[in-house]
């Protein structure tokens, strides 16, 4: 496959498809239907986590239960599913709050039981509705409840103290000071464009140069389920972007990487994984109480934008949220402050 023929999301739909068929070859022979059948309706980074998943549970029942021992994974059949019983699917998701693995010991939070517990009900939930299984264990077990999560977002005066140490550098160590100044250009506009725009760090990264419109002050980026969206950027945005474009221009970018706006020292297309490394080194020089990521970067954007306005559903609209809830369980909690703040503003008598 040549990486010039696609551009980042194609290439990344490629790999997880490549990902995927060799996890297959480990799992049940019968779920090559099922993600088949899922195909249409999820992403391949859906499908994908959805095999990672399944093949704990089947390495689970293969492990504990007498019966599917006795057959190698990939020949369990699909007869199986109509055994297991709600309780085996409870003493999984107890299994999974703590196992070791190869050497290694693994947790779960409830978000990660969430996730598993979701993978299974997708599973049975095709079967079941298929007529290929009569029972469906999966939807009798119940979701793990969610505890509600602090957002974690810098303050006003930390955003800007972390653009200025992106820009001048001084709070890098020697080591980090002498790649900065071959960088300063490029992470002063990707950084300026996660906190000025909310978009996922995977969004920045797929994006092209010819993704970026200076007559509209925008830019095209591919959302979560593939579908295109256009987000506007601010004067501090267009600034950032308009200097680094001037230095990329001069760039050559190694084969299939022509068209990426944002590259590496070696100039190739930045990862998802060096934009994490690179929000954590300069978000180190702000605070140390904060462990701040690139979401937590647009979880700042989101705070700020609907302290604002008030507007949660144009905070939805620009985060590319598909459902509001989603939003409001995020930033929603921000009305108690918004409330608060009102009961002292209406005076009944003067003091």
């Amino acid at each position: 496959m040549a990486e010039s023929n696609l551009n980042y999301h194609a290439l990344s739909d490629a790999n997880n498809m490549i990902k995927l068929r060799a996890i297959m070859k480990t799992l049940p022979s019968f779920l090559k239907e099922f993600f088949l059948g899922i195909k249409d309706t999820t992403s391949t980074r859906t499908r994908l986590a959805y095999a990672y998943d399944l093949r704990i549970f089947f390495e689970f029942l293969h492990e504990n239960n007498a019966y599917v021992s006795k057959f190698e994974i990939n020949s369990i059949p699909i007869s199986v599913l109509d055994m297991i019983k709600p309780i085996d699917i409870t003493e999984y998701m107890d299994f999974l709050s703590y196992y070791i693995k190869d050497g290694e010991e693994i947790t779960n939070d409830e978000r990660g039981k969430q996730r598993k517990l979701a993978s299974l009900r997708s599973m049975y939930n095709y079967y079941y509705r298929i007529e290929a299984i009569e029972k469906n264990p999966a939807a009798l077990v119940t979701m793990p409840k969610l505890h509600k999560k602090e957002i974690i977002r810098l303050d006003t005066d930390e955003v800007a103290r972390l653009l200025d140490n992106v820009d001048d550098g001084e709070s890098l160590t020697a080591k980090q000071q002498e790649f900065h100044k071959k960088t300063r250009v490029r992470d002063l506009a990707l950084m300026t464009l996660l906190l000025g725009t909310g978009i996922r760090v995977s969004e920045c990264v797929g994006l092209d140069i010819n993704d970026v419109d200076f007559r509209n002050n925008g830019i095209k980026i591919k959302r979560k389920g593939g579908y295109e969206a256009i987000v506007y950027f601010g004067r501090e945005v267009e600034e950032a972007l308009k200097e680094y474009l001037e230095e990329r221009h001069h760039i050559i970018a190694q084969s299939g990487h022509e068209n990426a706006l944002f590259l590496s020292l070696q100039n190739k297309r930045l990862s998802v994984r060096s934009v994490e490394k690179l929000v954590k080194k300069y978000a180190s020089t702000v605070t140390s109480l904060k462990k701040i990521t690139p979401h937590k970067l647009r979880s700042t954007y989101g705070t700020s934008l609907y302290r604002e306005t008030g507007d949660i559903y144009l905070v939805a609209d620009v985060l590319g949220h598909k459902d509001v809830n989603t939003t409001k369980k995020h930033y929603a909690a921000q009305d108690d402050d918004r409330r608060r703040k009102a009961a002292n503003i209406v005076k009944l008598r003067e003091v």
